[in-house]
C-alpha cells in the first residue's frame, strides 16, 4: 500500500504569468508535474511554476511546461454531480531554471 503524502513532503508552486511575474494561484502539491496539470486544466498552455522555498544563496527554482487540456466523456462510475464531460489534463515538462532572487 502506498504512504500517504504528508503535509511536510508537499511544497508550494507559485504560478507565474507570461512576463514571469508570480500570480495569486498555488497549488500544494508534491511534485511540480502534479501542480502542473492543475494549472493545464485551468486552461494555462505555457506553465512556469516556482518552487515557494528557497533555496542556499537566494536561489529559486522555476520548472517549466508546456501543457493542454481536452474535453472527454466522462468515465463510468463517475459521481452524477460531475455532468458529462470533464477536462483531462496533459503536461510536458521544458526544463528547470535556477535564478537568483533579489
Amino acid at each position: 500500500m502506498a504512504k500517504k503524502a504528508t503535509s511536510s513532503q508537499k511544497k508550494y508552486y507559485v504560478l507565474l504569468d507570461n512576463k514571469g511575474k508570480d500570480t495569486n494561484v498555488i497549488f500544494h502539491n508534491k511534485s511540480p508535474r502534479a501542480a502542473a496539470l492543475k494549472a493545464a486544466a485551468r486552461g494555462s498552455t505555457n506553465i512556469d511554476l516556482r518552487e515557494r522555498k528557497r533555496l542556499q544563496d537566494n536561489v529559486i527554482r522555476v520548472h517549466t511546461f508546456k501543457g493542454n487540456r481536452k474535453q472527454i466523456s466522462v468515465p463510468s462510475g463517475a459521481p452524477k454531480w460531475l455532468g458529462s464531460k470533464v477536462w483531462k489534463a496533459n503536461v510536458k515538462k521544458v526544463g528547470v531554471e535556477r535564478k537568483v532572487r533579489k
